[in-house]
């Protein structure tokens, strides 16, 4: 690799790297042949502690900080695997663990820290309503020590896989209110109960395997004590996690900015054609080392917004900046990664298809690029609001 780990928390990098070695190219393109989850790879991960990282050492979790999860999500790309199958685990242990009683977090986050129980499902998104959070329909109404829920929701990654989804629903109309945001609530379903009990999933094939699906609720019975924070207050809820998974995102994204950068090369100066090395030539020299250029800025970023968020500072601009231009350094060392391998770069045996698929993803999830620029016009230059 051309990229050592000279960054923070070198020794969790050293171990993820070495875990990852037994999950090389063939065992990705198997799954993704079949549109399989990595079952193993995820147990792997979880028995080495790593997706308990963020969840305090009082729950059974290592409690360390927001860094180290980013510096085992980018190990994870830049050894050419793919973090997606488990990386909301992460994210969303801020919601539970800002918002969730005492109670929730002793009854939950123990049995999460060491596998028994999987919380990765993250139920927001609907069909109508996209990033327009504050339309959702879902709607959660409260019958004496339960909720009742009924709605639908879309892009509901790894639901087949988790025992536990973070589910936003509407407790109250957002008509009269001083906010749309308002009448959200959060809530902790047992998925496990709830698939007997109203729950559907139904898989949608992707262009990428992402374990992705729509799930319709149909009177599932969620118990009142299972509501995170208070009634009507989910959206705040939510938000609090958001700039922690933008920041993973991003870190994910250079991982395989380097990844891809690191095939790049080595193609480029094996490559032989009319005598020399493909990589002699200044059309294949310059788009690499711009990518190079691109990935390191983007990575300063990464770094800078996950030490506001560990100051408890307001991070927002940069989770979103860094989320933003890891995505694009990614996507385009997908293109140029491509572009070097010529035809070969299609062909399944180099993964290079499979990685330019899947860096696509986060130009549109988990904010879409515009969505963060109408973010920043707004909040950080001053501009009128757009929507």
């Amino acid at each position: 690799m051309l990229f050592d780990t000279s960054g923070p928390h070198q020794d969790i990098r050293a171990e993820v790297a070495k875990l990852c070695r037994n999950f090389q190219g063939e065992y990705w393109r198997k799954l993704d042949r079949e549109r399989a989850y990595p079952q193993e790879f995820v147990e792997a991960l979880t028995k080495g502690g790593y997706l308990s990282i963020l969840i305090p050492e009082d729950y059974g979790g290592a409690g360390l900080a927001l860094s180290a999860a980013a510096a085992i999500l980018e190990e994870i790309h830049l050894q050419g695997c793919n973090g997606g199958a488990c990386h909301a685990q992460m994210y969303m242990m801020g919601t539970l663990l800002r918002h969730g009683s005492e109670e929730q977090k002793r009854k939950y986050l123990p049995a999460v820290a060491t596998g028994e129980l999987r919380l990765q499902a993250f139920g927001v998104s609907e069909p109508m309503s996209g990033t327009d959070t504050a339309s959702i329909k879902t709607s959660a109404k409260r019958e004496g020590d339960h909720y009742i829920v009924n709605g639908q929701k879309i892009w509901t990654s790894r639901a087949e896989h988790s025992d536990l989804m973070l589910l936003l629903a509407r407790t109250s109309p957002s008509e009269g209110t001083q906010k749309r945001s308002e009448g959200l609530s959060v809530f902790l379903l047992d998925m496990r109960a709830a698939k007997t009990g109203g729950l559907t999933i139904r898989p949608i094939r992707t262009m990428m395997n992402h374990s992705t699906t729509e799930v319709f609720f149909d009177n599932v019975r969620i118990p009142a004590e299972n509501l995170i924070g208070e009634e009507g207050k989910g959206f705040r809820a939510i938000l609090s996690g958001m700039n922690a998974e933008r920041i993973l995102i991003a870190a994910e994204c250079i991982g395989d900015a380097k990844w891809l950068i690191d095939k790049s090369v080595k193609y480029a100066n094996e490559r032989q054609v009319f005598g020399r090395p493909i990589g002699q030539n200044q059309g294949i020299q310059f788009p690499i080392a711009k990518c190079y250029a691109s990935m390191r800025a983007a990575e300063l970023m990464v770094h800078k917004a996950a030490a506001l968020f560990e100051a408890g500072a307001n991070c927002g601009p940069e989770a979103n900046i860094a989320k933003m231009l890891a995505a694009d350094t990614a996507w385009e060392a997908a293109n140029v990664c491509l572009q070097t391998y010529g035809g070969s770069g299609f062909a399944e045996a180099y993964d290079v298809e499979r990685k330019f698929r899947e860096t696509r993803l986060y130009q549109v999830a988990p904010v879409p690029t515009n969505q963060v620029l109408s973010y920043l016009a707004e909040h950080v230059l001053g501009l009128p609001r757009s929507y």
